[in-house]
């Protein structure tokens, strides 16, 4: 939202500065995003009159003119402008002048003649990016008059950030009232007396959707001059609110939008085929908008017709065929209330956003429009003429929104704000904001206005009175808390200690959206049955993740189109996906690395990341439980089927992923260098077996080493897990140092060395019994998974 200053202390002047005024605003929740002068820096330009031109004698493209700047003689100053032409007003700037750039007018000649000034255009005055020939102004601008001053341009464009929550200040009027309740002054509004009719001629109205359209007033003026040109002064605020001047009439609309918040529009009344009518469009009908837009409607949407088709679309955009263009001479303006319900996320649908959307869709007043279509009405007859009829009124008030009194404790006040307002202050207080207030038993009832429709509940009061009142001026105090200290069971892991374990190993934290492309989505895991959002904010965030590596790879894929070769990512957060008909959520831990091992140095030889350096970096995340995990070969569709494996727990539950990128998905996804990705469930590795003490034996302990020939596909866990199962109570630990394949292996199998430490808490174990220990755990290895001791 932009508001001019000066057309904004037009209605409320408080005594202080554009600066103090700003902040002021801020700080009362209509966060001010920037301050613009609405020209640049010029000095020494005047209103002055062309008298004559002549040819110049020198130049075919040049004009020596005689211009009247209020001084006792015209000046002679030489333009080439196309649309110079005696009778002419336009700005001069004199000798002195200094214009944008620092560019200063001096005394010079061209081409032989004098010029003594220099006559200007809208982008040498700095009003415009481009122009074609001078600035003309209007024939009644006074002559010798200051420009800046003329055209009021010592003023300054305030731009608001305002919140869904503030349409009440989606005008000029909305704002000046917020600052006359902020400095205590007086709200100067206009007067809107009611327009007599005319004649007698109306258009008959059908409003078939009520529920939607509360409120429909309609007004035929007749015989306006279509010649009529839109007044200067309404021009340069239209400019200032972000508006580019079109025609009178539908300035005047626009003009009314920002002046008081109210959406309007006007028909060609020649165009329509009465009666008009609000209903609900039919599927598949056609509306070509304002825009050169052509939409096909669905059965939902809001629109404006008459007898023959849809004319607009409601609340939104007006329709090109039944548009006011310059042979207009009668016209029927609309001017509605439209239920915010009703009207929202239509314009998105349609891939739409307007001044008037954005409107509807966050509250208009409903009391508003009567005077919002006397206001227009007021203005289009001062500028264009014409003959106004007697103003057509559907109202539902059933339909209308209720506008309930909210009680307001005094004893609230003080307890949650830490000051005391009197009885006058709240009526001075919610009265400058246009509520009503009543005094009741403990406080009062204040019943919000029709434009506000962010007041429901006591607290949305107490932030009235806190913002009023100014956040920085309520009191401050120390609050004293009495809060028993939480356990914190051994058991369960931090997160934060996952995370700092990532990072100590060259991982960064991402922060990625849960909503994904549904592309994305099916090939990470396209087995997966997704959430589809039904109001997604775009094509590429359309579903939920069913795994967080969908905007990992994203991610990664972002950093190195920017030439971040070595990339390494986690994040913690929740996957998505449907459990028996219902939509669950897990809290996942997902990471990916890409790219070489090391950052470049000149210590270690460089080498890209492989599965067995990811595969550390999640048994470093495991051993932090300690809980013991197992890693078993698996095939996932969007991994390598030679490098994945699923991570179990020792009872076989499946608790995480681990591998590289498929190749193919790699290639389509234009990654250059192997990804590897992992994601773990993050309530069972943070969860931990507590550490027990165990008694320290005082028998030396023994090591045997083994080398068993096993087939190829036997895994070094499945033998460390066959010994374990032997349950050999003298065995304390099992490691594998050795794989060997080659020259005296036969081709399919490979040797796997281990090593057996072995000690008995009661007596030193001797020659036999290690002997025998080692000859049963063969014995069950050879059974179980037809291994051979290696002579």
């Amino acid at each position: 939202m932009q508001v001019s200053e000066a057309w904004l202390r037009e209605l409320v002047n408080p005594p202080i500065d554009t600066a103090e005024l700003v902040a002021q605003l801020t700080m009362a929740g209509l966060e001010v995003d920037a301050v613009t002068p609405v020209a640049a820096k010029f000095t020494g330009v005047v209103v002055g009159e062309v008298l004559e031109t002549v040819q110049h004698p020198n130049a075919d493209k040049l004009r020596v003119c005689q211009v009247n700047v209020g001084q006792e003689q015209s000046l002679q100053i030489i333009c080439g402008a196309s649309n110079v032409r005696p009778g002419l007003k336009v700005p001069a700037a004199l000798i002195g002048a200094v214009l944008p750039g620092d560019f200063k007018i001096k005394e010079s000649k061209l081409r032989g003649e004098l010029s003594f000034g220099m006559l200007c255009s809208e982008k040498e005055l700095g009003l415009a990016a481009s122009s074609e020939g001078l600035m003309e102004l209007p024939a009644d601008a006074p002559v010798g008059r200051d420009i800046r001053d003329y055209l009021c341009l010592n003023d300054n464009v305030i731009e608001l950030g305002l919140t869904p929550n503030r349409a009440d200040c989606l005008s000029v009027v909305g704002v000046a009232r917020e600052v006359a309740v902020l400095n205590g002054v007086q709200l100067n509004l206009f007067d809107c007396a009611n327009i007599e009719p005319q004649h007698a001629q109306t258009l008959e109205v059908h409003v078939q959707a009520p529920e939607a359209c509360p409120v429909y007033l309609g007004r035929l003026i007749k015989g306006i001059n279509p010649a009529a040109q839109t007044p200067l002064w309404m021009q340069e605020r239209l400019r200032r609110s972000g508006i580019r001047s079109l025609s009178p009439v539908v300035d005047v609309t626009n003009y009314v939008l920002v002046e008081l918040g109210q959406p309007l529009h006007a028909f060609d009344a020649d165009k329509l085929s009465a009666p008009v009518v609000v209903r609900r469009s039919r599927a598949g009908e056609p509306l070509a908008l304002l825009n050169d837009q052509s939409i096909e409607l669905d059965g939902e949407a809001l629109v404006i017709a008459d007898q023959r088709e849809a004319l607009a679309l409601a609340g939104v955009m007006g329709g090109k065929d039944s548009a006011v263009y310059g042979e207009t001479r009668d016209i029927f303006l609309e001017c509605a209330f439209f239920n915010p319900i009703s009207i929202a996320g239509k314009a998105r649908q349609f891939g739409l956003h307007t001044d008037s959307s954005h409107r509807f869709e966050r509250g208009v007043d409903f009391n508003l429009q009567r005077r919002a279509i006397e206001r227009a009405t007021q203005l289009i007859l001062a500028i264009a003429g014409g003959s106004p009829g007697p103003v057509t009124e559907v109202i539902s008030s059933e339909a209308l929104p209720n506008r309930s009194a909210v009680k307001l404790r005094s004893a609230r006040i003080e307890k949650v704000l830490g000051i005391q307002y009197s009885d006058a202050q709240i009526h001075d207080l919610f009265g400058g904001l246009g509520m009503q207030v009543a005094r009741c038993e403990g406080g009062w009832d204040v019943t919000p206005p029709s434009f506000r429709f962010d007041i429901a509940i006591e607290e949305d009061l107490l932030e009235e009175i806190g913002r009023v009142y100014g956040y920085n001026n309520l009191p401050s105090s120390s609050l004293l808390m009495r809060s028993a200290l939480g356990q914190a069971p051994e058991s369960v892991l931090a997160l934060e200690r996952l995370q700092d374990c990532l990072v100590d190993r060259g991982y960064q934290e991402a922060i990625t959206y849960s909503f994904v492309d549904e592309a994305m989505q099916n090939a990470m895991a396209p087995g997966d049955e997704f959430i589809k959002i039904q109001n997604p904010i775009s094509s590429e965030l359309a579903v939920m993740r069913t795994t967080l590596w969908c905007g990992l790879v994203n991610a990664a894929l972002y950093n190195i189109n920017r030439q971040q070769s070595r990339v390494r990512l986690f994040e913690t957060g929740l996957r998505f996906f449907y459990e028996e008909g219902r939509i669950q959520q897990r809290k996942v831990l997902a990471g990916l690395a890409v790219g070489q091992i090391h950052p470049e140095q000149w210590g270690e030889k460089s080498r890209k990341v492989d599965f067995f350096d990811v595969k550390a970096d999640v048994e470093a995340l495991l051993g932090l439980s300690a809980s013991k995990m197992r890693f078993e070969a698996m095939q996932h569709p969007a991994l390598h089927p030679g490098q994945s494996a699923r991570i179990l727990t020792t009872c076989g539950e499946a608790i995480g992923l681990l591998g590289m990128l498929h190749p193919t998905l790699q290639k389509q996804l234009g990654f250059d260098n192997p990804v590897f990705l992992f994601e773990l469930s993050q309530e069972a590795i943070l969860q931990r077996n507590v550490p027990k003490f165990s008694p320290l034996s005082k028998f030396p302990s023994v090591r045997r080493d083994m080398a068993l020939l096993v087939a190829e596909e036997v895994s070094a866990d499945a033998i460390l897990a066959c010994i374990a199962e032997s349950d050999e109570q003298a065995i304390r630990d099992v490691s594998v140092f050795d794989i060997y394949r080659g020259q005296g292996v036969a081709e399919g199998s490979k040797s796997v060395a281990l090593s057996l430490v072995l000690q008995d808490f009661s007596q030193t174990l001797t020659d036999a019994e290690i002997d025998a220990i080692f000859r049963r755990v063969l014995e069950t290895l050879t059974a179980k998974l037809n291994a051979k001791l290696r002579e």
